[in-house]
């Protein structure tokens, strides 16, 4: 029998409430609520994992153990799925060899190109492969970056030979290496080495020649410093040890090769051309202008080899990313253009019946730029398939066939079905979201007065245009631009000119040891609490020190690797999950132990910690969205979003000197009620003295702002100039600039462009009603 719907009984993944649901199929459905409100768990931990779960199942174990593990979610009864696509915001891997062009396969089309009609002809494509030995640039390995020894951290001037001028580890008075320079007759060992010629230096660094001039020559083995430093920790194919390792990242720096120039390939495969171009060439190109110069090769010989190539740049200039080219290694790009990359990969798929499953996929972007996604989105399900979509973006949820809504509330308050049904339905709803989209607009602020002026000058990172800019300080200052045309060019210098302190939305930690209360520094104080009202020491209560249960380490739960089968992961039999012994656990504060106190969320431990000064530290935690944070969670199941919140939580606990702080795209994973929280906590950065910067998109945000600087008028060479500099409200529609147009249709009060024209109905099929919850 046909599914028409996903249903979902008695979901109990994370925080959801026993949850049912109905998720109709062959639907864009948006998953809107607060954030912690279980969006995610319901469709990530929940629908995608089971579908994942289920479809590997059906593999031998040989083949199970390679694929992706998913851990099966609690709940009663779930059907209707079919095989399911994650594409999530997840930065796209860390390997130093991937690039644009291999992840989106366009640089796999291009070698097959330039092996069949390149000039002069070198063989198979593998011949243009910088992974690859016959194509690799040997001094490189096919990196584009070769280590070089960074020479001027070697030395210290104001020292002599025998006070340790030699930086290097085995280099000082004492040292292995000390003799061969110190007790050669060739340099004073007590001159400071500022006071030496630069003959002398350079024959002390570099030897050979600089070293025959000199007056007193060295031995003839002699060695500069320089090539014995390379010869140690460079040329060696043994396996480095950390210590040598540590030594390689403090004295070097990474340079283009000056072999290959950056191109990666071999001198042969660089000189082959096509229509004049050679490879390394087109990978500069940006990807909207490359498309064009593939459409000019005729050749019929490989006349699919284009149309393969032309249709995956052109679907990447169709979702925004026009600006990039073949050669930006991924691990350069943001979480919201990693998103779009993958989105690549599956838009020129034939496969139907698909769940298709989105993690705000208009992070990042414009909201000029939001029709491009949700054009996609609509294509993805007239294909057949299923998307489902965690977004906050009011223009995506005005595209969706469907919006269900989780909450009402965040953590303990959340887990619950609260709406589902259309967008205008929604607008009408007395739910969290249906109360933001339906509330009024506010004018843009009268703008605060600037303490002076910080200049960013001649700035030309990327694709920056010698850009000179003041931003007022003292006052809250926006950067917008579509995505590409350098606004984090701008803000990396601003950076780098200036002493500022960077709020961004990377992970704060990738240990599951640290916690909110870990990192933001409030850990200390409640276990120095619990130690005074105890008398113990305060040692006893860190799940990393003494009190720690010897079964888990203090980790609460064991792990156990079952090879081709799901690793299992289980409570702790010793301490039941609690993390510490149980001579620790009697230790009590206010009726709590230890333990108790992981459990609480930031608001419960407010009410119950008896100590103002840990309430006080929690309190910014409140204060930026985050009171539903258990204690003891692990950082590392943040969202980005949340990360960042954690971020400027503990920059609110010491911000008494005047800070200029940079964030970056604070928004990203908060919905539009939340939105307001955090502009009171950036008021507050500012009516304490400090300067706030901040890289939105977010029009709430844009037009709270005192100051708006905006960059365009496109991405990549299109980009890079300031368009505009003053305050929000003096920024007129008559621009006609991106940023001038959205801003004048968030006055109006619109979202986005309309919605997405439904699906016809396949035959013999029904459309699922849609209803508000709780009329069934």
């Amino acid at each position: 029998m046909v599914k028409h719907s996903i249903s979902i009984r008695g979901a109990r993944t994370n925080n959801l409430r026993c949850l049912d649901a109905e998720i109709p199929r062959h639907r864009l459905v948006v998953f809107a609520g607060l954030s912690g409100s279980g969006k995610s768990s319901l469709v990530f931990d929940t629908i995608a994992a089971e579908a994942g779960y289920q479809l590997n199942d059906t593999f031998p174990p040989f083949t199970r153990n390679r694929l992706p593990k998913w851990r099966r979610p609690e709940v009663e009864h779930i059907d209707g799925l079919s095989p399911v696509v994650v594409i999530d915001q997840r930065r796209i891997g860390g390997n130093a060899r991937s690039t644009v062009g291999t992840i989106t396969d366009a640089w796999t089309y291009l070698r097959l190109l330039y092996s069949r009609i390149g000039d002069p002809h070198v063989g198979e494509s593998n011949r243009f492969s910088f992974n690859d030995p016959a194509g690799m640039c040997p001094a490189c390995s096919g990196l584009g970056e070769v280590v070089a020894p960074a020479v001027d951290r070697f030395l210290d001037l104001d020292r002599s030979l025998r006070q340790g001028a030699i930086l290097l580890p085995g280099f000082g008075d004492g040292g292995y290496w000390y003799s061969r320079y110190a007790d050669i007759g060739s340099f004073s060992p007590d001159t400071p080495l500022r006071d030496w010629s630069r003959e002398e230096r350079d024959a002390l660094l570099h030897g050979g020649e600089a070293a025959a001039r000199l007056g007193r020559r060295p031995p003839k083995d002699y060695e500069g410093v320089v090539e014995r430093f390379e010869r140690i920790y460079l040329n060696t194919s043994d396996n480095v040890s950390e210590r040598k390792q540590e030594t390689i990242r403090r004295f070097t720096r990474s340079e283009v090769c000056p072999e290959c120039g950056g191109e990666r390939l071999n001198e042969r495969s660089r000189t082959v051309t096509v229509l004049g171009r050679t490879i390394g060439e087109l990978a500069r190109l940006e990807v909207a202008e490359l498309a064009g110069f593939v459409r000019g090769v005729g050749a019929p010989s490989v006349a699919p080899v284009v149309a393969a190539l032309t249709a995956r740049l052109d679907a990447m200039n169709a979702i925004g990313l026009g600006y990039l080219t073949l050669d930006r290694a991924t691990t350069t790009l943001s979480g919201g253009e990693s998103q779009r990359v993958k989105i690549v990969k599956h838009l020129g798929s034939g496969l139907t019946e698909m769940i298709y499953v989105f993690d705000e996929p208009t992070a990042g972007l414009h909201p000029t730029d939001v029709e491009s996604v949700t054009r996609l989105l609509g294509r993805l399900r007239d294909g057949g398939n299923s998307v489902l979509v965690v977004e906050h973006d009011p223009a995506v949820m005005a595209v969706a066939d469907q919006v269900v809504e989780i909450g009402p509330g965040a953590g303990a308050d959340g887990g619950r079905l609260v709406f589902q049904g259309t967008f205008a339905e929604l607008r009408r709803a007395g739910t969290h979201t249906g109360r933001a989209l339906s509330r009024r607009r506010s004018a843009e602020r009268v703008p605060r007065t600037a303490e002076g002026v910080i200049r960013i000058a001649e700035a030309t990172r990327n694709n920056l245009r010698r850009v000179t800019v003041d931003v007022p300080a003292g006052v809250m200052t926006v950067l917008t631009g579509v995505a590409g045309s350098g606004k984090s060019s701008l803000a990396a210098e601003l950076a780098d000119q200036h002493d500022v302190t960077v709020v961004d939305q990377r992970p704060v930690s990738t240990s599951r040891r640290s916690t909110p209360v870990t990192y933001t520094g409030i850990a200390p104080a409640i276990r120095r609490l619990f130690a005074r009202h105890n008398g113990v020491p305060a040692a006893l209560f860190s799940a990393n020190s003494e009190g720690a249960c010897p079964g888990c380490r203090g980790l609460g739960t064991v792990y156990t690797d079952l090879a081709f089968m799901d690793g299992q992961e289980v409570v702790c039999e010793a301490c039941r999950g609690r993390r510490f012994v149980p001579e620790v656990l009697a230790h009590t504060v206010g009726g709590l132990s230890i333990a108790d106190v992981d459990d609480l969320s930031v608001d419960q431990a407010m009410d119950r910690l008896p100590d103002e000064a840990i309430a006080a530290a929690l309190r910014h935690l409140s204060e930026v969205g985050l009171s539903y944070l258990r204690l003891g969670q692990s950082l590392n199941t943040l969202s980005g979003g949340e990360c960042q919140r954690v971020k400027i939580a503990k920059e609110l606990r010491d911000t008494e000197r005047p800070t200029v702080y940079l964030l970056d795209e604070p928004t990203t994973g908060l919905h539009p009620g939340d939105v307001g929280t955090l502009l009171r906590v950036l008021d507050t950065l500012v009516e304490r003295g400090h300067t706030v910067v901040v890289i939105e998109h977010d029009l709430d945000v844009v037009r709270h702002a005192d100051w708006l600087i905006d960059l365009g008028p496109g991405p990549g060479r299109h980009g890079g100039t300031v368009l505009y500099e003053g305050p929000v409200a003096g920024y007129s529609p008559d621009a006609a600039t991106p940023t001038a147009r959205a801003l004048a249709a968030h006055r109006r009060g619109e979202f986005g462009t309309g919605p997405v024209p439904p699906p016809a109905a396949a035959p013999g099929s029904r459309r699922t009603p849609v209803r508000p919850a709780g009329r069934r």
